[in-house]
């Protein structure tokens, strides 16, 4: 999907072809933002299974199943078994996990790393193991290779507030933390060598608009700093509660669960005036705080950012959970149950817009959405079913995401102008040298993954001269028959900004007043 998701799966297609590792490119040019990791690792899988969107998936995916299993392992630690069974449940039932699997980034692969980290080092904490210290170390040092230093900040900020609230001073000053930074620095070395050989080693190179850009400072310090400081340049004006916003569906539907309990963390807290018994834990709650403040002072900020401390965050939900099982808090468990199951009954009812109306799917579709909500409506009313707020949640976001990803997303990527005209151009056998994008307004990452190439991409008129077929809008095919060319259609796309839908775009009514054509056609 574009914008993100579309450039990350061609730089690894490019490397992938290229086998250079060490240095990192976009359709050619020097590509400095995110660090080397999900492309290395995508790469890796697509020299084995393809250049495809399985290839490209699938890491991710293997490693979101390894976060929920590394959640489980210290949810366990800290609690007990049915615990650390729901935080695992609920992380891998909110809504930005699902989305994670689907619109692949980093933070899929940086949240699996930052919650195996954490893991290990609590493990540590209790036996120091070398390979606990070894599982710790190269976690963060992964992490930070796959979205930069926040991924040692989220483990400082879950283990410092932890230790500060129970005075353990010689775990906060233990000289081996020295040795583990040595351990992380030298895994960094083969990251930072391309960095340094791609960027500072060439100073006259144009680097997002500069030269003199340092590769290295900017992973270490601007690309994440850099934005609390003002030193980046990257501003969207997201305020302080942005993240928190936009968590109102990408934590669905365990957000009012994780909001009540964080209150009533912070609450016992200050009623314990700021200390913590050995038996209590602030990982979860303070590393889940501390990391909220850090993004959420950001000058740039996307919803994605906060994914990193879902691990925690659905820690504070088993908790809360766990109490309400075990009937503390009754009165509040008795406001929140039906608010919850009202909740779910929402978020069930209104798949159906998606299959009904939004994107109006098939006798097939329709029989599937009846069939799971059926289902749903019977589970709930079962008298005998144990901890209705916990299954009738996980159950409704299931039939979501089972309609979202089968049905909503697939018909939303048809007006995906990369992807079309993409898989197009592959099929037709089009070499990259007779085929250019002329005055097209779409940054068309994914054109060139579906292509299996990179297509110039131009809006003067000079640089159509040569060019066999060309892919571009009403205003562009008007200028080449103004210049002479005799054009011949051979494909037409509608095309729409998948990533920012609109009540324009969603309502069939008035949809087509939200698309813009595009033709691929072939010059004479």
């Amino acid at each position: 999907m574009d914008v993100d998701a579309s450039q990350y799966a061609e730089i690894s297609r490019e490397m992938a072809q290229s086998g250079d590792y060490l240095h990192i490119y976009d359709r050619g040019m020097d590509y400095l933002d995110k660090p080397p990791f999900l492309f290395w690792i995508s790469a890796l899988s697509m020299n084995i299974f393809g250049v495809n969107n399985f290839g490209y998936k699938l890491p991710s995916i293997l490693f979101a199943l390894w976060a929920l299993y590394a959640l489980y392992r210290l949810t366990k630690l800290l609690y007990d078994e049915e615990t650390a069974r729901m935080a695992a449940l609920i992380l891998a039932t909110c809504q930005g996990v699902f989305l994670m699997t689907n619109d692949i980034r980093c933070d899929t692969i940086l949240m699996s790393w930052v919650i195996t980290a954490i893991w290990a080092i609590k493990e540590c904490e209790l036996k120091r193991r070398w390979q606990y210290v070894l599982l710790g170390t190269v976690s963060i040092a992964c992490g930070m290779m796959t979205k930069g230093p926040i991924a040692l900040l989220v483990p400082l900020f879950a283990f410092g507030s932890d230790w500060l609230l129970k005075r353990k001073w010689k775990a906060i000053f233990n000289p081996w933390h020295i040795v583990d930074a040595l351990i992380i620095a030298i895994l960094l070395v083969p990251m930072s060598i391309g960095l340094y050989q791609q960027f500072d080693m060439h100073p006259e190179k144009i680097v997002n608009g500069a030269q003199h850009v340092s590769g290295l400072r900017f992973f270490f310090w601007t690309q994440s700093f850099g934005r609390i400081t003002g030193e980046s340049p990257w501003s969207n004006g997201a305020g302080f509660d942005f993240l928190l916003s936009n968590m109102f569906w990408s934590f669905l539907p365990w957000i009012f669960l994780f909001l009540v309990g964080l209150v009533l963390n912070v609450i016992t807290l200050m009623k314990q005036k700021f200390r913590l018994q050995p038996q209590q834990e602030w990982l979860s709650t303070g590393g889940f705080i501390l990391t909220y403040i850090a993004l959420g002072s950001s000058r740039y900020q996307l919803p994605h950012y906060i994914f990193v401390a879902f691990p925690l965050a659905a820690i504070v939900v088993a908790k809360l959970l766990r109490d309400f099982f075990t009937g503390a808090y009754p009165r509040l468990y008795a406001v929140i149950k039906p608010f919850q199951i009202l909740a779910s009954i929402l978020l069930v009812a209104g798949t159906a817009l998606l299959v009904l109306y939004v994107f109006r799917g098939s006798w097939l579709w329709t029989t599937v959405w009846v069939l799971l909500a059926l289902i749903w409506a019977y589970m709930m009313l079962k008298k005998q079913l144990r901890h209705k707020i916990l299954w009738g949640s996980t159950a409704a976001i299931i039939i979501v995401n089972v309609l979202f990803t089968n049905h909503f997303y697939y018909k939303l990527l048809q007006f995906q102008l990369g992807s079309q005209a993409g898989r197009f151009i592959k099929a037709k056998n089009i070499a990259p040298a007779g085929i250019i994008a002329f005055r097209v307004d779409d940054p068309l990452n994914s054109l060139p993954f579906y292509a299996g190439h990179s297509i110039a991409i131009n809006s003067e008129l000079d640089a159509v001269k040569g060019k066999e077929y060309v892919l571009t809008t009403n205003e562009g095919l008007g200028l080449l028959k103004d210049q002479g060319y005799t054009v011949t259609i051979i494909k037409q796309m509608e095309r729409f900004k998948v990533t920012e839908l609109t009540p324009e775009f969603l309502n069939p009514a008035t949809r087509s007043k939200a698309l813009v054509p595009y033709y691929l056609a072939k010059l004479r």
